[in-house]
């Protein structure tokens, strides 16, 4: 994520803190000036900083802070209460018409990421909330603006109302209309964009603002812009009046100072941010969620309403049904292994889980090599045998050996390995009827084993 520097510094100057067990003003406003310098290092607005540190050293130098048993957590509860208010406090939510369709117009600059992103959270209100979107074409000026909302779009399986390169005031009205007419619920507008903000733009946003009365318009900025990300969010709000903010590429390796300015520069709120280039890789924004991200606390609420949102909830039942009884079988195994195809997902979900170190987490990936190979043996195996691996004798381990191109003592671990999960889902089967409650279980997520300083996968 964008703030995995910051984080790193602030959490440094908190173990300082904690080092000294009693608390002087000096130690509290020597922890603040660290802070105060990733912070803009961060590419945080000054004046914000400013702000910023002078609200926390007033509230954490008080009496009742500093000759409490625990000054240091003390600090740490402190910053973390003015980090979320310096984000706007609550999730915002989206200004959904009592009237439907409910019009989105989604602006910003030309490279932000609008048409991409825009489709993102029409899907993402498709998925977790039913609705029935339509995207409306309505940047007419970029080359290849109307195919890529149609490729996206079709990605999703949401439709696009297009009128080709005619006149943008007149496809969003006709858009708005259609959707009126074919029982669409949402609609998103894709607006033109510029490498600049211009007069031109902004008159043409302002026509189509008066014509459609839009329920929200939402800005897409990008985060790895910096300060310009709010200079920008800034600029629009004066000239357009924007009701939101969706913060795109928050997972790059910029400094993310924008989310942090943004919402006390315009007063606007982030309701979304772009957190990967997938057309899933979107979520609400969560204040509080991110300023407990920035100071190492993890984020268990986002990791679990992750973990949920990409499991199935049928093939969990009857997973779980399976563990109970101890007839877990090798196509089970496999369907697990699918869980973690993407290192990178499995690294961000891994990152939220409180007092996890983000740079240990350079190693949480599985070998791509050793997934391929254990699908090919038990694609190679027949129905019966990933049902009971145990009629698997030599003759049989040498025909699906051959089968998927690999060696006998390929097919040897995996099948050590599946003894190795299954012994263990005995154990775990046990301990609950011991009444033994152990960890946390997330859907999906499966368990992991710390070795040798990296993350490794028991597969």
């Amino acid at each position: 994520m964008a703030f995995e520097g910051l984080s790193e510094k602030i959490t440094s100057a908190f173990k300082k803190l904690k080092s000294r067990g009693r608390l002087s003003e000096a130690d509290v406003k020597s922890a603040m000036r660290e802070i105060k310098l990733a912070l803009l290092e961060a590419d945080v607005n000054f004046k914000v900083v400013k702000e910023f540190t002078k609200t926390v050293t007033e509230r954490a130098t008080g009496a009742e802070i500093l000759e409490s048993l625990s000054p240091a957590q003390q600090v740490i509860k402190i910053v973390n209460e003015e980090l979320t208010k310096l984000m706007g406090g609550s999730n915002a939510k989206i200004n959904i018409s009592p009237n439907p369709p409910t019009v989105i117009m989604m602006v910003g600059l030309q490279g932000a990421g609008k048409t991409t992103n825009g489709a993102k959270l029409a899907g993402l209100f498709k998925k977790q909330q039913q609705k029935r979107p339509l995207l409306v074409a309505c940047d007419v000026y970029r080359p290849a603006a109307i195919d890529q909302l149609k490729v996206v779009g079709g990605k999703l399986d949401i439709p696009v109302f297009e009128m080709g390169q005619g006149d943008p005031v007149e496809i969003a009205k006709a858009g708005v209309d259609y959707a009126k007419k074919n029982a669409f619920d949402m609609v998103f507008l894709d607006t033109a964009g510029r490498l600049h903000i211009d007069e031109a733009l902004m008159d043409e946003l302002k026509n189509i603002k008066a014509e459609v009365n839009p329920s929200e318009i939402m800005l897409v900025v990008d985060a790895m812009t910096g300060q310009d990300a709010v200079n920008v969010a800034t600029a629009f709000n004066d000239a357009l009046g924007v009701d939101g903010i969706l913060m795109a590429k928050m997972d790059g390796d910029a400094r993310g100072g924008a989310a942090l300015s943004t919402k006390a520069v315009t007063g606007k709120p982030i309701k979304f941010i772009g957190t990967g280039e997938k057309l899933g890789d979107i979520e609400p924004f969560h204040p509080d969620r991110m300023a407990s991200r920035i100071l190492g606390m993890g984020d268990m609420l986002t990791l679990i309403e992750k973990a949920q949102a990409n499991y199935d909830a049928k093939q969990a039942a009857e997973l779980e049904k399976k563990v109970r009884a101890n007839r877990l079988t090798l196509s089970d195994f496999a369907e697990q292994l699918k869980q973690f195809k993407d290192p990178e997902a499995v690294q961000n979900m891994l990152g939220m889980i409180p007092g996890m170190d983000a740079k240990a987490l350079s190693g949480a990936k599985l070998d791509e090599k050793a997934v391929v190979h254990t699908e090919a043996i038990i694609s190679s195996m027949t129905p019966k045998e990933r049902d009971n691996p145990s009629i698997i004798n030599f003759s049989r381990k040498k025909r699906i050996a051959a089968g998927c191109g690999l060696k006998i003592e390929d097919v040897n671990r995996l099948l050590k390995q599946f003894e190795a999960m299954q012994k263990m889902t005995r154990q775990l089967n046990n301990m609950t009827k011991r009444g033994k409650k152990k960890g946390m279980g997330i859907p999906g997520l499966g368990n992991f084993n710390k070795r040798g300083g990296g993350f490794r996968f028991p597969f």
